[in-house]
């Protein structure tokens, strides 16, 4: 794939705070268009688990970005490869994601994943979900969706999750942490979490998440040139 064709390919960008739905409306969105999809928390989320298991402090910004730059990760039929182990669950710790919240404010672990995030981008088209899709990486997206939801639907919808797996939850710990998240994500100095100006809001609380994924391919449907 030459890196013109790739520069051209359309990207859905779908950001959005934690729990948001943004993961499973992605994937539901590239399957109904026979699209890749870029989980791009999944990278910061990878990041902070093999700084975790290296020990390495979480303020140390230069280590983790050389962790973030060396990262050997493969994405294969759904399921996440760290090292060639599976870590799809793992990296769906809630230290894990806390410390991805922490990390992915350094403007250095940033950069470092910038480039393969863009590499993603490839013929039919890319559905990509972040927090930074539609304003840093996919600036020039076609179609930015910014999905919101309110905190404690986003707080239940996580527990209803965890325990679902057999995980322990306790809606009240998973709210206070929910609120630092969305805290950090949006006042960090580097791509806080925020709407692109062009982006389409959509809030899905009451929506599911058949409903959220048809309403973002009929926004598509506006805004898809002509083939």
């Amino acid at each position: 794939m030459s890196s013109t064709s790739a520069t051209f390919a359309p990207v859905i960008t779908i950001d959005g705070p934690t729990a948001s739905g943004k993961g499973t409306v992605a994937h539901g969105v590239a399957t109904a268009l026979g699209w890749a999809v870029l989980d791009s928390g999944a990278l910061y989320r990878l990041t902070a688990l093999a700084s975790i298991e290296r020990n390495i402090a979480d303020d140390a910004q230069d280590e983790i970005a050389a962790v973030a730059e060396a990262l050997d990760v493969r994405f294969e039929h759904g399921a996440i490869l760290l090292e060639g182990r599976d870590v799809t669950e793992a990296i769906r710790d809630e230290r894990v994601g806390n410390t991805a919240s922490c990390v992915a404010a350094f403007p250095a672990v940033r950069a470092a994943l910038l480039a393969r995030q863009r590499a993603f981008r490839q013929a039919p088209g890319l559905v990509a979900d972040g927090r930074d899709m539609g304003t840093v990486v996919f600036p020039d997206a076609p179609l930015k969706v910014f999905l919101v939801a309110d905190v404690e639907a986003r707080a239940q919808r996580r527990c209803k999750q965890l325990i679902d797996k057999g995980i322990p939850a306790n809606l009240t710990d998973l709210l206070r942490d929910m609120r630092e998240r969305d805290a950090r994500d949006t006042q960090r100095a580097a791509a806080p979490l925020k709407p692109a100006q062009d982006a389409r809001q959509l809030d899905s609380s009451n929506l599911t998440a058949e409903q959220t994924i048809q309403t973002i391919l009929d926004y598509w449907r506006d805004v898809a040139p002509a083939s």
